[in-house]
């Protein structure tokens, strides 16, 4: 797994950081977390860790994201919560399949997957966005919201997105279909988070990520514009 970068967005989370590298160190990839500059006690609290810290240039969770796989310089990056959420055993799964496709997602709905940390707003927002990608533009994903996913580089490179906070979410995939890539989901189990709030606000995000799926519709769908 030497061509393989985790990508680590961080925002205030000194303390369960530290936990979820520990728990990666017997992994043979390279690991980069992806923050803002003052997040002074998060880069203090692993700064011991072998790993590459980089800071945004912009803001959000989007843009943490997107500038860290721009400068990922492996052939596949993989997305990474620095809550303690993700399965971590599921990177082999990933890894074993993104050798024949383009994008490997997970999903806590598919059958042996599920949740600790999911509550019924986020499951019903995830359920009904979900489907709305799946309707709109064909896709065959079960958990949209979920960014525990592993991609070519490359390829992610060719989608030229832009959503710097949590619409990401739903543009990779969706710009990743209309682009006719190759990829595949799997049933994961989300934990409970180690420490910390989720940073996604419901009501605020969700109406955000609603307007993102509607635009990219009459933009792509409607008006036929390529994306790449």
């Amino acid at each position: 797994m030497k061509d393989l970068t985790l990508i680590i967005p961080a925002k205030n989370e000194s303390e369960s950081l530290p936990k979820v590298l520990s728990e990666l160190k017997n992994f043979d990839c390279k690991i980069l977390v992806s923050l803002q500059k003052d997040d002074e006690k998060t880069i203090n609290a692993i700064k011991s860790f072998d790993i590459e810290i980089y800071t945004q240039n912009g803001k959000g969770y989007g843009n943490s994201l997107i500038e860290g796989i721009y400068n990922c310089k492996t052939n596949y990056f993989c997305i990474f919560n620095a809550d303690g959420s993700f399965e971590v055993n599921d990177l082999h799964k990933m890894y074993k399949l993104i050798q024949t496709k383009d994008f490997v997602y997970t999903s806590r709905y598919e059958h042996g997957g599920g949740s600790e940390d999911d509550t019924i707003i986020t499951l019903i927002g995830n359920k009904i966005f979900s489907k709305l990608g799946n309707l709109l533009f064909s896709l065959n994903i079960s958990d949209i919201l979920y960014t525990y996913l592993m991609g070519k580089t490359e390829c992610f490179k060719k989608l030229n997105i832009n959503s710097n906070d949590f619409r990401f979410c739903v543009e990779l995939p969706i710009k990743m279909q209309l682009a006719g890539m190759k990829y595949k989901s799997i049933p994961s189990y989300e934990k409970k988070r180690i420490a910390g709030e989720k940073k996604v606000n419901a009501l605020k995000d969700g109406f955000l990520i609603l307007i993102e799926i509607i635009a990219l519709f009459f933009r792509y769908k409607i008006f036929r514009q390529k994306i790449i």
